[in-house]
């Protein structure tokens, strides 16, 4: 029994839980009971040893001078001076809000009181303040993060609110239209007339009034329109044929002007460049045409080997893009003097037949390509330099290209397996929208004259208007302002 009762002690003295009745005072317990006597009584020796640790008020400095120190322990640290005011708004504004509202005090005479006793009014005051304008981004610049803020109006073109419809504005019927993907059967004048060819017969709508004109018809029940090209002044139509030929016809009028024959096959490609008038040929042939005089035929170039499908004078008039059957795009220069001269450039990188072209109008050296079923891919070529800036495979047939300059964009139209119109962004040619609504290829594409609103044709006659180029109002009032200005300053010098 005496055994069981000493193991019992011995094993309740091991155990860590258990209080210990006889042990020394714990250290924080110690330490605790001084701080409640200090605080409490504060003893004479205590007292004596705080004032022999004490820093002391001042320091000699450098020059001799006594320096303030801090006297409190941990003082030592930087404090700014603080204007005594900016404090008290400070501490006003946090504490008011706990303030009952007087209601017999207007808020014009508590206004009147802050501007008497501060200088300023109270409520408009602020503890922090952001100053300065932010800098904005130079053109052509691309940055993954988003832009939150700008205090300047940001372009049109980078707007993220910008709203494209997908679904055309305007649907015209365009029966009889031959699915032919060499032929360019669709133009846009800059008096707002929208020329389509229909098989032998030449219609005109107006785009403001809605009115359709039927202007020509061939003679020959087989024979049949290839090509439709408008004069800069919109006044003129250049029409080339199956037979060879190129009419001219005045719109207002309604009159054929003259029939030009010099090519020994069909005309699927027209282009203008003031009294100059560009044909190409099956042949592969072009041939430059003087409509002002009788003998019209001054040039021609040769270096196709197959059909001339693709045809475009430069913004400036310097120089002529053509693109073939052959796969081959060549750059050639405007007329001079002493005769044309040969090709600048002949770019072969295109595997499929070139009927796509279209000149940048705000850079004039940029030729922007696209080839057929072989190749599908569009590609930039900078016209100085020779060199390829880029190139996109677009899994899809290309048959027309038109730079949208509201928004510095390329539209592309495709045939197969796309059938549809897709926007591009220039430089980058990121996919910013498509357009899927015809149910053949597209063949034509063609610009309003306020560049707005993109027309095409395609092989399930009918033509379809995309207005998803429309500026904001401001922008377009500006355009139209220094346009105005410009039309007055010519009448002057005509005058």
């Amino acid at each position: 029994m005496a055994q069981f009762v000493f193991e019992n002690d011995m094993h309740s003295l091991l155990k860590l839980d258990m209080p210990i009745t006889n042990a020394p005072m714990a250290r924080w317990q110690r330490k605790s009971a001084s701080a409640n006597t200090s605080a409490l009584s504060p003893s004479k020796s205590m007292n004596r040893s705080l004032g022999k640790s004490k820093t002391p008020n001042k320091t000699p400095g450098k020059n001799g001078k006594l320096q303030c120190t801090p006297s409190k322990v941990g003082g030592d640290r930087y404090i700014p001076s603080r204007s005594n005011k900016q404090m008290d708004v400070a501490s006003f504004l946090l504490s008011k809000d706990n303030e009952p509202v007087d209601p017999n005090a207007s808020t014009e005479m508590q206004k009147a009181w802050s501007v008497n006793l501060n200088g300023y009014d109270v409520e408009e005051a602020k503890i922090l303040h952001l100053g300065g304008k932010p800098l904005n981004a130079p053109e052509g610049y691309q940055n993954n993060l988003r832009v939150l803020y700008s205090q300047v109006t940001t372009p049109v073109s980078m707007k993220k609110s910008r709203y494209i419809s997908t679904v055309p504005d305007r649907i015209l019927d365009a029966p009889d239209l031959r699915n032919d993907f060499y032929l360019n059967l669709l133009d846009w004048s800059s008096q707002n007339l929208l020329a389509v060819a229909l098989h032998n017969s030449v219609y005109l709508w107006d785009a403001s009034q809605g009115d359709i004109t039927l202007l020509m018809k061939m003679e020959q029940e087989q024979d049949y329109i290839c090509s439709v090209s408008w004069v800069k002044e919109g006044n003129y139509l250049a029409i080339g044929t199956s037979d060879g030929k190129v009419q001219l016809w005045d719109v207002e009028k309604q009159k054929r002007l003259r029939s030009m024959a010099s090519h020994t096959a069909r005309v699927c490609s027209l282009s203008w460049n003031n009294h100059i008038l560009s044909s190409g040929s099956r042949s592969g042939h072009i041939h430059h045409h003087d409509v002002r005089v009788p003998d019209h035929h001054i040039f021609t170039l040769t270096g196709h080997s197959q059909e001339v499908c693709g045809l475009k004078w430069s913004p400036d008039g310097k120089y002529l893009a053509s693109g073939g059957n052959d796969n081959l795009v060549y750059v050639w220069p405007g007329l001079t003097e002493g005769g044309n001269q040969g090709a600048i450039n002949c770019f072969t990188s295109h595997q499929g037949a070139v009927k796509a072209l279209a000149w940048c109008p705000w850079q004039p050296n940029i030729l922007a390509s696209g080839g057929g079923t072989s190749d599908r891919h569009i590609r930039i070529w900078n016209t100085h330099t020779g060199t390829c800036t880029n190139s996109l495979d677009t899994q899809s047939q290309i048959s027309s290209l038109v730079f949208a300059p509201n928004y510095k964009e390329l539209v592309s139209g495709h045939g197969f397996a796309c059938d549809g119109l897709v926007i591009w962004k220039y430089p980058s040619m990121t996919k910013v929208a498509e357009f899927l609504g015809h149910e053949g290829r597209v063949l034509n594409l063609t610009l309003s004259p306020d560049c707005s609103t993109v027309a095409s044709v395609a092989a399930d006659e009918t033509v379809r208007l995309w207005k998803c180029f429309e500026l904001d109002p401001l922008t377009k009032k500006a355009k139209e302002k220094m346009a105005k200005s410009t039309n007055s300053i010519i009448h002057q010098g005509i005058r």
